[in-house]
């Protein structure tokens, strides 16, 4: 094998990545922005690049750029990475409005247009090639903000293909892997270490690695399928106070919820709009685009329970030669977003840890997410009435 398919296999490598070399992170971060300018092309395509509802995948698309430049080709102290003063002056943007456009809460970028975004997008990421070629980024720590890149950028693909999904546009998304149902496993008591130790890219809701104690579990070896959720809604699972928590059945009742979103029949099979049409799906696929109300709510039915953090991290690290699968969806644990101890925040406030119960965690990852972001020790948060993601849920005995 070449020295260049080496290069090239590694930017698939979820453990390699986060302490991939300059050479190899400029390979990624070309791989990463070709995926998000196909991604753009189809809401040109279907005139679809306005805002809508939700964000629009102008800016989703102008922030990966802006990020990079206002995190590395304006950035004067770049190659201190996370030891950086804040407080430092940056240099001008390229864009006379660009911080205009990214810069606030707002997500607006009124006078904004294709072209113009394009092209803002080839000078940002010239220049961050260029930068990082030239060795600018000094040792290991300085490469920080150029990791630090691509991640965000491989997760604005994530969410660009959310919102082809949410605007029935007729792009041929992939769909996640029908499989054959398997017993649960067993996974014996172990002192685990949770969480990310220092040394390379680590996101900050991982900060940092910790010893925890976890008593043996029975989990799940694949997410809930749509066969197993569809037996729960027969069964009136929308239905029945009993099965909600007080904060999800106020949610059913304010949706007029029968299913989880873009799902038209949850009886015997399930149809689902996808690829801009009515589609029935396999039975066997994961249930997806489930919020955790609906999680939690499938789990009491069955008697089971969410797994923890810790049982869910632990199972995705040492069961998968038994048979635990993932990565096909996100997925629901147990608890709320909070910061571990010794947390360290970083400077660019990538992955920055919520209020305290104000939102619930996610697991793992999707069959829409890059190779090199499936990581075991991967967390994402998100609301728990959330269900435009790709997520789903699996379960553990009581």
């Amino acid at each position: 094998m070449t020295a260049y398919a080496v290069r090239a296999s590694t930017i698939d490598d979820p453990v390699a990545m986060r302490r991939a070399t300059a050479e190899v992170l400029s390979l990624a971060l070309i791989d990463a922005r070709n995926r998000l300018l196909q991604s753009l092309a189809v809401f040109d395509q279907h005139g679809s690049l306005a805002a809508g509802a939700t964000t629009s995948p102008l800016w989703l698309a102008g922030h990966a750029g802006w990020y990079q430049e206002y995190w590395i080709a304006r950035h004067v102290q770049r190659q201190r990475g996370e030891a950086c003063d804040l407080r430092a002056p940056r240099l001008a943007s390229i864009h006379p409005r660009a911080d205009e456009w990214f810069a606030g809460p707002e997500r607006r970028c009124d006078g904004l247009d294709a072209d113009t975004l394009r092209a803002y997008l080839a000078e940002t990421l010239e220049t961050t090639l260029d930068l990082l070629g030239s060795g600018a980024a000094g040792d290991d720590a300085g490469l920080y903000f150029w990791r630090a890149a691509l991640l965000h950028e491989d997760r604005s693909c994530e969410t660009l293909a959310a919102l082809i999904l949410e605007r029935g546009l007729p792009q041929a998304l992939p769909t996640p892997t029908a499989r054959a149902d398997r017993e649960p496993l067993w996974v014996p008591a172990t002192r685990w270490m949770l969480g990310s130790v220092p040394g390379g890219l680590v996101p900050e809701n991982e900060r940092w690695g910790h010893a925890v104690d976890i008593p043996e579990f029975e989990i799940d070896a694949l997410p809930v399928s749509w066969a197993r959720y569809v037996a729960f809604a027969e069964d009136g699972g929308y239905d029945h106070r009993d099965w909600w928590s007080d904060d999800g059945w106020a949610w059913v009742q304010l949706e007029g919820r029968r299913a989880p979103r873009y799902v038209e029949q949850l009886r015997g099979s399930v149809l689902a709009m996808r690829q801009g049409q009515l589609m029935r799906v396999p039975s066997s696929q994961p249930a997806v685009h489930v919020t955790r109300h609906e999680a939690e709510a499938w789990c009491r039915w069955a008697g089971r329970r969410l797994p923890t953090e810790p049982e869910w991290e632990c199972a995705a690290a040492t069961a998968v030669s038994r048979g635990f699968v993932w990565g096909d969806v996100f997925e629901w644990v147990g608890g709320s977003a909070r910061a571990w101890p010794g947390h360290a925040p970083t400077p660019d406030g990538l992955d920055r840890i919520p209020p305290a119960r104000a939102q619930g965690v996610l697991r793992g990852a999707s069959w829409i997410t890059r190779s090199r972001l499936k990581h075991p020790k991967a967390r994402r948060y998100a609301p728990l009435q959330a269900d435009g993601l790709f997520c789903g849920f699996r379960s553990c005995a009581i």
